[in-house]
């Protein structure tokens, strides 16, 4: 495997908390690597280690061939790196931000001048570049992030959770962005709650729990491995969950797994299930807003690993801080 990311048994403890309890990934080059997650599994402290900004307790991690304890300053020469929250100058034009970065850089002046326009061009900021960062919208302040961590060139960029709070418009702009980077070779670790995006963008998944990997492989691998159709119900009013549920456990041999939006899912490994669903329903006097068959989805794969939604656990006190 042409792997440019390599990770065995990685640790890392903040006090008595296990941020890290042995992870193994790896990251092919030019693809999109998904790391998923609920707050709390470790996902802001892997990429941190990964981008030399922590030290990891044990195990071993390499970035394109160096070692990120041993050599962290040829790992940052060559990776890039955004944040939950965009890290820009409100003070400064979306130039003058590039500019800094750039020269910070230690690019010439005259090609830090070159980069940032072609930046300012290809992240669709163009009419906005004279004006402060202040006067942005939250898409566009994700995309003059993206662009700054661009200025180097890096061949590998982490981006932890690169669309949180942004609306659906802005978020498919983000995710433009990122495929047209996978597209031109650049290997991207992606961090996300969002199941929606990881099946969008994701090569690669590997999912996290409690500092641990539980599952990896390809979007369609960990559907797959759940199998088969899935029923869902959701009923009409939110005071009836509890007795849909018991209702369609007495018909399934699973326990039906409730998510966040006060529905219900379920193996339908029986035919016949979902008029036998809809009739006891029925009788019961139960109304639903939604009813039916459907194949899984990523959704579905992370309630049944973890028993929650991605969004579900609690942040532990290192994640929340990250």
């Amino acid at each position: 495997m042409n792997s440019v990311i390599d990770v065995e048994g990685l640790v890392k403890t903040f006090g008595s908390t296990t941020a890290l309890a042995g992870v193994d990934l790896t990251a092919r080059r030019g693809a999109v690597l998904g790391l998923l997650g609920p707050n709390g599994s470790g996902k802001t402290t892997t990429v941190r280690v990964l981008a030399t900004l922590l030290r990891p307790d044990g195990g071993r991690a390499h970035v394109l061939g160096h070692d990120v304890v041993a050599e962290p300053a040829a790992v940052r020469s060559r990776i890039g790196l955004t944040g939950q929250y965009a890290a820009v100058d409100e003070a400064l034009s979306g130039t003058d931000n590039l500019m800094l970065i750039a020269r910070l850089l230690d690019l010439p002046r005259r090609t830090a001048r070159r980069r940032s326009a072609e930046l300012i061009e290809q992240f669709g900021l163009t009419e906005a570049a004279s004006r402060r960062v202040r006067t942005y919208s939250g898409g566009m302040r994700r995309r003059l992030d993206l662009a700054a961590s661009l200025i180097g060139r890096p061949e590998v960029l982490f981006l932890d959770e690169p669309t949180t709070g942004l609306d659906p418009r802005h978020r498919n702009e983000v995710w433009e962005q990122v495929r047209t980077l996978a597209g031109e070779g650049v290997t991207v670790l992606l961090t996300t709650q969002y199941l929606e995006e990881a099946d969008q963008l994701a090569d690669d998944l590997v999912v996290l729990d409690r500092g641990r990997v539980i599952a990896a492989g390809t979007p369609a691998t960990l559907k797959t491995e759940i199998g088969g159709q899935r029923l869902h119900v959701r009923p009409l009013h939110r005071a009836d969950l509890a007795a849909v549920t018991a209702l369609v456990a007495e018909l399934t041999p699973d326990a039906p797994i409730v998510d966040a939006t006060g529905g219900l899912t379920a193996p339908a490994v029986e035919p016949g299930l979902l008029h036998r669903v809809g009739a006891r329903l029925d009788e019961a006097g139960l109304t639903v807003a939604e009813l039916g068959l459907r194949l899984p989805s990523l959704d579905d794969v992370f309630l049944t690993l973890t028993g929650h939604s991605a969004e579900d656990a609690e942040a532990t006190t290192e994640e929340a801080a990250a």
